[in-house]
């Protein structure tokens, strides 16, 4: 309000006539009740002048007298309706931007029906959390999702924890799908054990990249290898052939609380019997740690352990052995159409 300051005064009174500093409301108010003023009295209050709340008597210039009261309030006044006046007028272009923009987007949905929000890139960490959380709150019926890689780390479980403990407490099923080697984590066991029966987990040797489906209406699937970025869902027949993708892994998975099958070969554990089929298709260690969510170290350890066990002193030969063991898949006893290549530590992958 008031008018804008200028001159040398405008740093000591950063001020209008409706809030004068002290030292102005006492001079001006002495100058209202004598008439007028010496011009050195002033001298300590330039603001004054400078609010032309003083000005030079023409009488007398080593005066000053002071504008009256009422012309200063109708002053204010005015100004004041300036100002609303301004702010009417913004409220008025901004309400006309809008209903312009509106108009847009209409258009937009229009022509592109309900596939312009089917798909939405969410870039960043924050922006990934509020839309789950958004998800969460929406959510009524079940979660499905999948979880890869090893040992679920605590920090990981207690990330999503407060969207599990709300749909727990609407009463939401949750089912979720992990690798083999996620039954090893003591964190994880404490999330089941907290959540009670609402969440039933199972496992598999290796499951898809992660994927979380919230009522079979939106799904939320990583958009790069860090994880940074996500893609929002919505389209029906997308999210419709997830929830088919994860109900086909979920009947070939093992509920947790079940011990996994023997091999049925002795010496020969569960993992080294999927860690030799991966290897009877010429994937190199570094996917097959990756693919069963193990380090490429415990890959090396459990091949080394499985060479071991079936006698072999080379790749070459684990191959043949892992054939005629049937643990590639054919027939146990029965040597393949060709033979088995086993990629050696540093062998291109064949994927």
């Amino acid at each position: 309000m008031g008018w804008v300051m200028a001159g040398h005064g405008a740093d000591e009174h950063p001020h209008g006539a409706d809030r004068l500093c002290a030292a102005g409301d006492r001079v001006y108010s002495r100058a209202v009740r004598r008439g007028r003023l010496q011009r050195r009295d002033a001298e300590p209050v330039p603001c004054l002048l400078e609010l032309a709340l003083l000005h030079p008597d023409p009488d007398d210039m080593d005066w000053l007298v002071p504008t009256s009261p009422q012309e200063v309030m109708t002053r204010l006044l005015r100004g004041v309706h300036d100002e609303v006046s301004a702010s009417q007028r913004r409220v008025g272009s901004a309400v006309e931007a809008f209903e312009w923009y509106a108009g847009l987007g209409r258009q937009i949905q229009t022509s592109a029906g309900a596939e312009g929000t089917a798909i939405r890139v969410l870039d960043g960490l924050a922006r990934i959390q509020a839309a789950m959380d958004e998800a969460t709150q929406a959510c009524t019926t079940e979660v499905l999702t999948v979880q890869p890689g090893g040992i679920r780390r605590e920090a990981e479980l207690s990330e999503g924890l407060h969207r599990a403990l709300a749909l727990r407490g609407r009463g939401v099923r949750m089912r979720d799908l992990y690798t083999h080697v996620a039954r090893h984590g003591q964190g994880l066991l404490n999330y089941l054990e907290l959540m009670g029966d609402t969440v039933e987990a199972r496992t598999l040797d290796e499951v898809v990249d992660r994927l979380i489906l919230f009522d079979r209406t939106v799904a939320f699937i990583p958009a790069n290898n860090e994880r940074t970025m996500a893609l929002e869902l919505r389209h029906p027949a997308l999210v419709a052939y997830l929830g088919t993708v994860f109900e086909r892994l979920w009947r070939l998975a093992i509920p947790l609380t079940a011990p996994l099958p023997d091999t049925g070969i002795e010496g020969i554990s569960h993992r080294e019997q999927s860690i030799a089929a991966l290897l009877a298709e010429g994937h190199q260690d570094a996917v097959i740690a990756e693919r069963l969510g193990i380090s490429v170290r415990t890959a090396r350890a459990h091949i080394a352990r499985l060479s071991e066990t079936l006698g072999a002193t080379s790749r070459t030969q684990l191959g043949v052995r892992i054939a005629h063991a049937g643990l590639d898949g054919s027939p146990r006893g029965t040597a393949p159409a060709a033979p088995v290549s086993v990629p050696g530590p540093e062998s291109p992958t064949a994927r």
